[in-house]
């Protein structure tokens, strides 16, 4: 039997190519014999409600952003729907961890065919995250990324990063892991379901968003000049053996300093303290097996 699908599109995400991504892929998916419809999306507060419009025989396809992603995770995870990802926003990091395919005829193709994978999510208050939870450093380049709009997409999260570990101050975080604390002075902490954020930084790379645990990477003060040297090894994942560097993991993690942002898949988050709490198994998403799938990066 064909699935069905209800694409929610945010059309301006990726600079407007939300609503182009899901015509495409509207249309391919419609070729190939699936029921679809489209619903646009007119911000976060609408996604239990969209969501809720999904009737038990559909596909709910996120069709934007990891921001996008997570608007609609909740509200997915607590009625126990089937999602997809049509990837179309500016970093599109969760996707990228997946191995979800980006042409709009192969996502077609997958959509209908593919198996469902159960993965882990992040849940924060009443909030939940499917990508990381992140205080400090990035948290300030995604707030100077998310003011950048005439900057072209591909300059963005790198200037952002540049721009950031220029003034971002060190600063005294105290970070309990699994009720075990630690304080150390530094730049940030990351607590990661996914590997991948800031369009294609591998900031956790052993993260497996299947394995019931958060990967979570504590930055150390350190030369700042040394800091931007280093910035290309995160794109490849080997910052990870620099001594300034501690990678924890566990089930939950508190992060808590003085005056510092906490943001979530590009947007904000709150300020700290804030508590990450794994939720195992929380989304059922149509992606490739890990053991087979190929990077779409």
């Amino acid at each position: 039997m064909t699935r069905s699908f209800h694409l929610l599109v945010n059309p301006h995400s990726g600079g407007g190519r939300g609503a182009r991504v899901a015509a495409e892929v509207g249309a391919a998916l419609r070729a190939r014999g699936a029921r679809v419809r489209s619903t646009v999306s007119p911000g976060i507060e609408a996604a239990d409600d969209l969501v809720a419009d999904t009737a038990e025989d559909e596909v709910c396809v996120a069709v934007g952003g990891d921001g996008m992603v997570s608007s609609v995770a909740k509200a997915v995870a607590h009625r126990g729907v089937t999602l997809g990802i049509a990837p179309s926003g500016r970093g599109n990091d969760f996707a990228r961890q997946l191995s979800i395919p980006t042409d709009p005829q192969v996502l077609a193709a997958f959509l209908i065919n593919g198996g469902v994978r159960l993965v882990d999510a992040i849940g924060v208050g009443d909030k939940v995250v499917v990508g990381s939870v992140y205080a400090g450093v990035d948290s300030l380049a995604s707030q100077l990324v998310n003011g950048m709009r005439r900057v072209p997409g591909v300059l963005q999260y790198p200037l952002g990063a540049l721009r950031a570990m220029a003034t971002f101050p060190v600063t005294t975080y105290r970070v309990t892991v699994d009720g075990v604390e630690r304080t150390f002075d530094g730049f940030t902490v990351v607590a990661a379901n996914s590997g991948y954020y800031g369009k294609g930084m591998h900031i956790a790379p052993d993260a497996d968003p299947a394995d019931g645990l958060l990967d979570v990477l504590l930055l150390g003060a350190g030369s700042r000049a040394s800091f931007i040297r280093k910035l290309p090894q995160v794109y490849r994942g080997t910052h990870t053996a620099n001594e300034e560097i501690v990678v924890l993991r566990g089930r939950e993690v508190r992060i808590e300093a003085d005056g510092v942002q906490a943001y979530a898949d590009g947007d904000p988050l709150a300020p700290l303290p804030v508590t990450a709490t794994v939720l195992p198994g929380a989304l059922r998403i149509i992606a490739p097996d890990p053991a087979t799938a190929r990077t779409t990066r």
